[in-house]
């Protein structure tokens, strides 16, 4: 748990104050039974108003302290508690962004939303109440068996028997209970995972028809979630009546044993009172203590959900910091491989090319041939397991994050837009940018006019993710963002495939004409969309299936001619 304690680090201070000040509490009410003792035997016994008023303002006291102290103890738990979800959360995020692609993919979309939502509030309220109740519950428990026994041994006994027998029956109950708070938890993440692939692929859904099948699973999911949690319940449900049942029983011992007491003048009325409220105090902090455990062994499967991911280390990290070589190539490929983890077969197998700035290399392929893999490793989402990326001469690794990814700009097919307008949309790529700058790039991208449209232009409200746009409008955005940073490699992921024939066609020759200094990465499914390029990488099943212009690969390689033809290009050499 060293990644968990380090966000306690600088919330010592509440977290020591916050049990000190409910073990102050729990002291005040160990003395209150005394305190009704003494007015008992002596104040109502001898008829003492003034002895009865003298310790009942006793009483207030204590009360008033105990509020105090009370709220001043829940008061700094709660404050830390929070303070270190906040810092687990931000932790989290923090330390997912700067995974792998890879690296997060083992964990999961829906696994990585709960933790960050639900797993990091439930270990917050488990801190909460270990910080509260961690000293108190204990102290009371013990404390009152204690005073009892100091009060009368005999009786102090039956305290004892039923704190052991008490402790004993809620131990068994939670036995059954913690394996099953592991597999709800398990649960919930598939739920959530259904719930996420449901949201997102709606559309797709509705189109083939699914949605009959796609409930069926959920409720199939949430049928098991529910099975499982109800059993859990019902096994619950018997601390309440079990302990209820303990506490009235040994109240009742108590009662009958100290009557004979008092009868035979062992005792006294007072002292009797004392050691049921005693009894009653002990055995309520064990039930209470149950109730702690379950939180804290919850919280404790949810903090080891956490340090799972934030003991993951990065397997993408800063370099030293590299200066890009003069007269180098802006990207060069020599002998590059990269698996997936837990793959049969390489997503890309010996790619080698040389692409300088003002070139435009097309990659082109069939659906799983690497096209997107090649964009990821030019980017360093991932680093190959042989071979070399080298940026500006330099190999990538050797860059600082920052300094690599400022000189690239990538445009994915599936635009990620933001909620905000569209200036700060653009703006994510250059925070600086002037309006002019925005408006370039939305020429280039061929969607000023659209934007012209817009109701206020530049600040229009873009709507998360895009929603009130098609999704050609996404894309064409989408390169105008990354058109904003002027980059000195230019990485175009299918970004042109919700396009028609003639936006494609004129968004590739303002491209061509802007990117005379920098290294264009065109890579598209549509032969059409990069015939005009320098260089033209094929792929098939993560091999290079050719290497060279539209003409040359005509007359070469026939994984090429094949998507000519079935694109209607064959015999078109310009």
């Amino acid at each position: 748990m060293r990644e968990i304690t380090k966000a306690l680090r600088g919330h010592y201070v509440k977290m020591t104050i916050a049990p000190l000040c409910k073990l102050i509490e729990a002291i005040f009410e160990l003395m209150v039974p005394l305190v009704v003792a003494g007015i008992i035997n002596v104040g109502i016994a001898t008829g003492d108003f003034g002895f009865i008023l003298w310790r009942g303002a006793w009483l207030l006291g204590l009360a008033l302290l105990g509020i105090i102290f009370s709220v001043a103890g829940q008061y700094f738990a709660a404050e830390a508690a929070a303070q270190v979800g906040r810092t687990l959360r931000a932790r989290l995020l923090g330390h997912v962004m700067a995974l792998s692609h890879e690296q997060a993919g083992r964990f999961g979309a829906g696994r990585l939303i709960n933790l960050v939502t639900g797993d990091v509030a439930q270990f917050q309220n488990g801190l909460n109440r270990l910080i509260r109740l961690g000293a108190r519950v204990p102290f009371l428990a013990i404390g009152g068996v204690v005073m009892a026994l100091i009060l009368n041994p005999a009786i102090g006994l039956i305290f004892l028997g039923s704190t052991l027998l008490l402790s004993l029956t809620l131990y068994l109950i939670i036995r059954h209970l913690l394996p099953a708070y592991g597999r709800i938890q398990a649960e919930q993440d598939d739920l959530s995972r259904l719930t996420r692939e449901n949201l997102t692929g709606a559309r797709v859904i509705r189109a083939f028809h699914r949605q009959k099948t796609e409930e069926a699973d959920f409720d199939r999911a949430a049928e098991d979630l529910a099975r499982h949690t109800v059993r859990v319940g019902r096994i619950a449900a018997l601390l309440n009546p079990v302990s209820s049942l303990l506490i009235n029983f040994a109240i009742f011992a108590t009662l009958w044993l100290g009557a004979r007491h008092v009868y035979q003048d062992l005792s006294n009325p007072g002292e009797l009172v004392a050691l049921v409220s005693y009894m009653t105090t002990t055995l309520l902090a064990i039930a209470v203590a149950v109730f702690l455990v379950i939180i804290c062994t919850q919280a404790m499967a949810s903090a080891k959900r956490i340090e799972a991911v934030l003991g993951t280390k990065p397997s993408i990290v800063d370099g030293d910091g590299a200066v890009p070589q003069a007269h180098a190539p802006a990207l060069r490929f020599e002998g590059v491989s990269f698996t997936y983890h837990q793959s049969a077969r390489p997503a890309l197998a010996d790619i080698s090319f040389t692409l300088r700035a003002g070139e435009t290399l097309g990659v082109i392929g069939g659906t799983g041939s690497g096209k997107s893999t090649l964009a990821g490793l030019i980017l360093r989402f991932m680093d190959p397991q042989r071979g070399t990326v080298r940026i500006g001469g330099a190999p990538a690794p050797d860059y600082t994050l920052r300094d690599l990814r400022s000189r690239i700009g990538y445009a994915p097919q599936k635009a990620s837009l933001f909620s905000g307008t569209v200036a700060e949309n653009l703006r994510m790529s250059a925070p600086d940018a002037t309006d002019a700058a925005l408006w370039e790039a939305l020429e280039i991208a061929q969607a000023a006019d659209f934007v012209r449209e817009m109701p206020h232009g530049l600040d229009s409200v873009i709507e998360q993710g895009g929603l009130n746009l098609s999704g050609g409008q996404r894309q064409r955005l989408g390169i105008a963002q990354t058109l904003v940073r002027k980059p000195c490699i230019l990485v175009l992921d299918d970004s042109f495939s919700a396009l028609d024939y003639l936006t494609d066609r004129a968004l590739g020759q303002a491209l061509t004409a802007w990117a005379s200094d920098t290294a264009m990465v065109l890579i598209s499914q549509r032969a059409a969309s990069i015939r005009h390029a320098d260089q033209i990488l094929v792929l098939r099943d993560g091999q290079a299936a050719g290497l060279g212009t539209h003409g040359e690969l005509l007359a070469s390689c026939t994984v090429y001619q094949e998507i000519c033809r079935s694109q209607g290009l064959e015999g078109q050499v310009d």
